[in-house]
C-alpha cells in the first residue's frame, strides 16, 4: 500500500466517559468504526449518529481527537486507575 498523502489522526473513542480504545483514523467517524469493527461487527449492524459517534448493540461509540491525557491506555487498549 504506499503512502496516501491523507493526514491521520489519534482518535480517543469513548464508551460513555470511560476511553476504551486509541485510534489513528482520517476523521472521527472513520475511527468509531474502525474499533467497533475490531470487536466483530459487521457494517450492517452498525448505526451512525452522526459524524463522531455510531452504535451497535445498544452501546454508544464517540469518537474525538486525543488529548494528553487519553494517551495512556494498558496493552489492552483499556485505560486504567
Amino acid at each position: 500500500m504506499g503512502n496516501t498523502g491523507a493526514v491521520r489522526t489519534r482518535f480517543a473513542i469513548r464508551q460513555g466517559r470511560r476511553v476504551v480504545a486509541l485510534r489513528d483514523a482520517n476523521s472521527a467517524e472513520e475511527a468509531a468504526i474502525e474499533h467497533v469493527r475490531s470487536l466483530g461487527s459487521s457494517l450492517d449492524e452498525i448505526r451512525r449518529l452522526g459524524g463522531a459517534a455510531v452504535s451497535w448493540r445498544g452501546a454508544v461509540f464517540r469518537a474525538a481527537p486525543a488529548r494528553e491525557a487519553d494517551a495512556a491506555p494498558g496493552r489492552d487498549g483499556l485505560r486504567r486507575r
